[in-house]
């Protein structure tokens, strides 16, 4: 059954696979962004894929693109909380507004989009809210306290939110994965991509639609007994 389905984040990187798989799947899909109007216009032009611009760290900005959504398209049935923001440091350096800029966008964006869809989806008796994680979020890493306590939050909140939802057919469920050859870690020096894929014993980074993969599943009629999960996807670099 085509359901529509809203990606933050969903013109580049994960996101954007994420949103083209689920169109390829038949379910209509609709991407947020905040700040690259040239490269949403090109992935529009490319996908056909709408792609409306809003600060998912801003909540009542979340509820009026969901509302400008839903008045256009149709309910939101899927939502893939795929945006976010890194801004690393040493925790002696950092810096308050680096501290709370990732919270707001990588976690705060979470509950917002969440609570934007959540009512309806409880009306209708069927949701699906997947959240893109990180294998950082349940290892650690240095220099990024900030990422990791948002990610963190992200998979604490999935399995908070997946115990309430689920009498009203709502499933809630986290996709962490590691590094992905996506735009950013192609920009990254290759001595540091080549530590990366050697600690992987499958000896290489994910592919984005492995990601969108894994979310395709999460979303299906037949994955409705899968709630308050977390797919670790990581090459087995971090066996959780």
């Amino acid at each position: 059954m085509a359901r529509l389905a809203l990606i933050t984040g969903g013109t580049r990187g994960i996101g954007a696979a994420v949103a083209r798989a689920l169109k390829d799947a038949g379910h209509p899909a609709v991407v947020n962004y905040h700040a690259d109007e040239a490269c949403a216009d090109a992935f529009t032009d490319e996908t056909g894929i709408p792609a409306l611009k809003w600060d998912v760290s801003d909540g009542e900005a979340c509820r009026a693109g969901v509302e400008a959504i839903e008045a256009e398209h149709g309910p939101v049935e899927i939502l893939v909380n795929n945006a976010g923001t890194v801004a690393d440091n040493k925790f002696e350096n950092m810096t308050d507004d680096q501290w709370q800029r990732v919270v707001r966008v990588n976690l705060d964006s979470v509950f917002y989009m969440s609570k934007a869809v959540y009512p309806g989806m409880m009306e209708r008796g069927w949701g699906r809210i997947v959240q893109i994680g990180s294998m950082n979020g349940q290892a650690g890493q240095l220099n990024q306290v900030n990422y990791v306590a948002a990610k963190a939050g992200m998979h604490g909140f999935t399995k908070a939110l997946a115990q309430e939802g689920a009498k009203h057919g709502i499933t809630v469920n986290t996709v962490a994965p590691g590094y992905v050859d996506t735009y950013l870690m192609r920009n990254m020096p290759e001595r540091i991509t080549q530590k990366i894929i050697d600690k992987s014993p499958i000896r290489r980074m994910g592919y984005e639609d492995e990601v969108a993969h894994a979310v395709l599943f999460l979303v299906d009629d037949k994955a409705a007994w899968t709630t308050g999960s977390t797919i670790t996807m990581n090459g087995g670099t971090h066996m959780y």
